[in-house]
């Protein structure tokens, strides 16, 4: 049992809006749903340290909300006041994105942070390479917020004496202490909730042995597999200044434990909390009103036993689950979790965090969905070539030859900040083609969307920027209603009922004595959630254009909804049978559509950027 004599405060960020919500949601939550409950946790309950952004939420608003990430930022700096401390979390050479970002962009990127209203950024690195932290945590430090430098850490699903481990943690923390790079706070982040309590307390008491003593050592874990509190316990036991918490509804399950959990845990110990567990029920009942409507999943809210033999960060299992419910593969869920140990030790035992974990998640689904190693995806095989660090241990040879044949990338071991696209150009030239503001925030929201091969039409940033962004908010299911009676005076057509998904019917036409039959789509313009959201009821749905008759159609392979993000042919260009012609992106990953037949594109049925299902063509072979 933990014990102090000496009455000792444990400071806390609290974390409901941005890790909450993205361990909940993806992130994909309006700013008015939960800031009237930021701001009376902020003004009432007394609480002056929070996370607000970085991590998905810099890219939800941006990607599925239709708001500007940075303006909700500066929304939510104007609401809880100028004294109150805000942190993001960045992913050192990916900044707030999922690919690497070249010194300038980071630069941009930490600016933009600061302006909009940052005190704290936590960077970490999932390699835990501490080249790529030195050289990432500079622009954070020029930009005048406290740096806040991350070793992550993650339980092995399989065994090694050689990594995830206490002494393989507190090197880590001497190479950083010993370089020139100014710390301000080392935060242990174990973003899968998956380290056990003797390695947290291990590490805690080696890490404070080499530390400044007025340095503050932060923990962060998350209660997916009903961990957490033991491991705060353990940390804050062996020195541990800091821990992150949340409040129900979004608290426990993928998220960190609820203030009153630990509160009660701490009772007796000597050691408290800095915040006043009695303000819970306040902001609970806030959010419970205020987000009413959001349908959370009990994937996402419940505890996993199961997560330490697949560590999956909360932070990722909710955006995965909502994007495998949406494309209609969440049955494939279990057989993604099996293969998960398979490629954390083909890959090279990289730490469990954005966007290492995402990497990790999508290999083990395409091994899953094409056969193991038969489709390496373009991130998992960019990390094992190096181009995002070192890895922790070395990967599997035969998975680097494939990842370098598919990929068409040679083996890399320079500094990935070199190797890193340099997209601040690009972006500027897009914008002005578009006759857009080119200035600071529009660049990076253009840049911050960019990943290799994904068409302009198709960058989030530059859709939020030209007014068709993207909207998915992940809302209950509403009843149709039925339409009520019209008055007997004044007959009048019944109502037409919500269309919550594509309608395809079949249209006879005789002319002159001929019959053509047309097959016909009409697909709501944005989703049902979405429509409840930015759409009139009135809005009348666009209709796909008619295949011509007897032609046949290629459509999406995900019988749930996807992006359009490539079109490879033209009509009257021939093709053959088993032909790459589009590309759609699920799961934050691009795949391939084929031909079913040879023969000639009659017509193209959809575009880039559109939104589709399995009954809609995205063109049409005769």
């Amino acid at each position: 049992m933990i014990f102090t004599e000496k009455q000792k405060k444990i400071r806390v960020m609290f974390t409901p809006f941005r890790d909450g919500l993205q361990s909940s949601f993806g992130g994909k939550v309006r700013l008015q749903d939960f800031l009237p409950a930021m701001e009376w946790a902020a003004k009432e309950a007394g609480i002056h340290h929070f996370e607000f952004g970085g991590g998905a939420r810099y890219q939800a608003p941006c990607f599925y909300l239709g708001e500007d990430p940075f303006e909700t930022m500066q929304k939510i700096r104007n609401a809880v006041g100028a004294d109150i401390d805000l942190q993001i979390l960045t992913r050192s050479v990916s900044g707030v994105t999922l690919t690497t970002q070249s010194i300038e962009a980071l630069q941009l990127q930490a600016k933009l942070m600061k302006q909009y209203g940052t005190t704290w950024d936590r960077n970490f690195d999932y390699m835990n390479d501490t080249d790529n932290l030195i050289k990432t945590g500079k622009p954070i430090v020029d930009a005048g917020m406290h740096h806040q430098v991350c070793i992550a850490l993650m339980g092995l699903p399989f065994h090694s004496d050689k990594v995830h481990t206490a002494e393989f943690y507190i090197d880590i923390g001497k190479k950083l202490l010993d370089s020139d790079l100014h710390i301000d706070s080392i935060c242990l982040k174990d973003a899968s909730g998956t380290t056990d309590p003797k390695t947290c307390y291990d590490t805690a008491v080696g890490l404070r042995k080499i530390m400044p003593p007025e340095m503050p050592l932060w923990q962060h874990t998350h209660d997916t597999a009903s961990m957490a509190v033991a491991c705060y316990m353990a940390g804050i036991q062996a020195g541990v200044d800091g821990i992150d918490l949340s409040v129900r509804p979004m608290a426990s399950g993928t998220v960190q434990p609820d203030v009153r959990s630990m509160a009660h845990a701490l009772k007796g110990t000597g050691y408290s909390l800095d915040i006043d567990a009695s303000k819970m029920n306040t902001i609970e009942e806030m959010l419970n009103e205020s987000m009413k409507d959001y349908a959370f999943n009990p994937t996402t809210t419940t505890a996993d036993a199961r997560v330490v033999g697949f560590p999956m960060p909360g932070g990722a299992i909710g955006p995965n689950v909502h994007m495998m419910v949406k494309a209609g593969i969440l049955h494939k869920y279990n057989e993604v979790l099996a293969e998960f140990p398979v490629v954390v030790k083909a890959g090279g035992a990289w730490t469990s965090v954005t966007p290492g974990s995402q990497q990790y998640w999508l290999q083990a689904f395409n091994n899953v969905m094409y056969g193991r190693w038969e489709k390496i995806e373009a991130g998992f095989g960019r990390a094992v070539l190096g181009y995002f660090g070192k890895t922790p241990l070395p990967s599997d040879p035969e998975v680097v030859k494939k990842a370098s044949e598919q990929l068409g990338m040679p083996p890399f071991e320079g500094d990935p900040l070199e190797a890193a696209p340099k997209n601040i150009e690009p972006a500027r030239k897009a914008l002005e083609e578009r006759n857009l503001p080119v200035n600071d925030k529009n660049i990076f929201l253009v840049v911050g969307s960019m990943v290799p091969n994904k068409k302009m039409e198709a960058n989030e940033g530059m859709k939020l920027l030209m007014g068709n962004p993207k909207i998915d908010v992940p809302l209950k299911k509403k009843e149709q209603q039925k339409p009520a009676a019209a008055p007997a005076a004044a007959p009048a057509q019944a109502a037409a009922p919500v269309t919550t998904g594509p309608i395809t019917s079949r249209c006879v036409v005789n002319e002159n004595g001929k019959t053509r039959t047309f097959t016909v789509t009409v697909e709501p313009s944005v989703s049902t959630a979405s429509a409840q959201v930015a759409a009139p009821a009135s809005a009348a749905a666009p209709a796909a254009p008619a295949a011509p008759a007897g032609g046949t159609p290629v459509k999406s392979t995900f019988a749930g909804s996807v992006d359009i993000v490539d079109i490879l042919v033209q009509v009257g260009d021939s093709v053959s049978k088993g032909q790459v012609v589009a590309a759609v992106e699920a799961m934050k990953a691009n795949h391939d559509i084929k031909s079913p037949c040879e023969g000639k594109v009659a017509s193209i049925d959809a575009k880039i950027g559109d939104e589709i299902n399995s009954s809609r063509p995205i063109m049409t072979i005769s």
